[in-house]
């Protein structure tokens, strides 16, 4: 199940990949007015969430460096210009997450996770939930980032 769940992320953060692949390092970095965030901010944001519902909540230490998580957690918003090079990673991050999660997974480094429930009131009570929960919230921030491109 999980090997599906897993496959899945791939396949929705390829095409998330795809869906920012013809824009400028502006377009990325671009806050449009009435919006909080920009699309790299969604993307990079992604990752941070993914770590944070399955490494964090684990107590496992997350996988990637601090500055693709902190800044990008929940009530954040863009601080400052995200440059070429770093839109690189936050894009090869965005796979190599997924796989990492699989190979941790598959390694039982969650064995010890910790309840919780999202603000959306999903009950999330063990990794194989947390995953499952991850393809929903990738889905809607892929959501805002094809809104955001109408706008940039």
């Amino acid at each position: 199940m999980i090997t599906n769940t897993l496959t899945t992320l791939r396949v929705t953060r390829q095409h998330l990949l795809h869906l920012i692949e013809n824009l400028t390092i502006e377009q990325l970095n671009k806050v449009p007015a009435g919006f909080n965030n920009n699309i790299i901010w969604n993307v990079a944001h992604v990752i941070s969430a993914q770590q944070g519902v399955c490494y964090t909540r684990a107590n496992v230490p997350f996988v990637v460096d601090d500055k693709y998580y902190t800044p990008y957690r929940p009530d954040t918003k863009p601080n400052g210009f995200i440059d070429s090079a770093e839109v690189e990673i936050i894009k090869s991050l965005l796979i190599s997450s997924i796989d990492q999660l699989g190979a941790d997974y598959n390694n039982h480094l969650f064995d010890n996770y910790t309840p919780w429930a999202t603000r959306y009131g999903v009950q999330i009570n063990n990794i194989e939930e947390a995953i499952n929960f991850v393809p929903f919230h990738d889905g809607m921030h892929i959501g805002y980032v094809m809104a955001l491109r109408r706008l940039v």
